[in-house]
């Protein structure tokens, strides 16, 4: 089976099981949609600043930060904690799917359940008449990016520290909440400290979130260099955390056949 096969395999299955599990998926619409909706009434309020502000102010924040964080990062570690509470995870050592392939597959359903969530909030976002008024292609490379980021975080982290249903909720609360309030998921990262505005610039969602926010002009656009540099931090990220990643995977499939 060639590359492209298992990819569409691993990620048809995916997307089925995630189908079956309409609740999940509901979460997923409730909660970005909820979190848009309170960050721009809070920022419209506290601010005083247009309704229309607020929201678009808001809308890029919830979308990398809120959304796509809580499905494809919390989505990948669930996902690999039920490969192996099924033991389906065994049925990989029989069969010729690489951890590159099954990485891939990965990325690719979550990154169809990205896409869906960054169209249902641009939608309610535009009742408040948010438009993204930057670079289409620029926009939908840093949604890929933090899709990616996230992903590869997550394999790393569910192949390497998840072993059952309740790590999942654990490692999302622990390591995810306090990036995502560094990175500016829930304020303006002009709200922190300076202290702690130095710690942000090492957190990837803090790139992420700038990348968005100068790219739908809610913030001061940022020079061609500064963009570059938010995202070259965020693809590093990438890179690092798939290498994690993929040796983690293999040191589970070892782990799995000396059961």
């Amino acid at each position: 089976m060639d590359v492209s096969r298992e990819v569409f395999a691993v990620c048809v299955r995916l997307l089925l099981e995630l189908l079956r599990s309409q609740r999940t998926l509901l979460l997923w619409m409730v909660f970005p949609s909820s979190m848009l909706l309170l960050n721009g009434l809070i920022l419209s309020e506290a601010g005083s600043l247009p309704s229309a502000r607020a929201f678009a102010i808001a809308t890029p924040a919830t979308l990398v930060g809120s959304a796509l964080f809580f499905s494809c990062f919390g989505g990948t570690v669930s996902s690999l904690v039920t490969e192996r509470e099924q033991q389906t995870i065994r049925r990989l050592l029989l069969s010729p799917l690489s951890g590159v392939s099954y990485f891939l597959g990965i990325l690719l359903a979550y990154g169809c359940i990205g896409l869906g969530q960054t169209a249902l909030i641009y939608a309610m976002a535009s009742f408040w008449g948010v438009r993204y008024e930057g670079d289409l292609l620029a926009g939908l490379a840093v949604i890929f990016l933090s899709i990616s980021a996230y992903v590869a975080s997550g394999f790393f982290v569910g192949t390497r520290f998840a072993r059952c249903a309740e790590d999942v909720n654990a490692l999302v609360a622990s390591v995810g909440v306090p990036m995502l309030l560094l990175g500016g998921a829930f304020f303006p990262p002009e709200y922190l400290p300076q202290g702690l505005r130095r710690l942000a610039e090492v957190n990837p969602i803090f790139h992420m979130n700038e990348a968005m926010a100068s790219l739908s002009r809610v913030r001061p656009l940022s020079t061609d260099w500064q963009l570059g540099q938010h995202l070259i931090f965020v693809l590093s990220f990438v890179v690092v955390s798939l290498g994690a990643g993929c040796f983690s995977y293999r040191q589970l499939l070892r782990a799995e056949r000396r059961l």
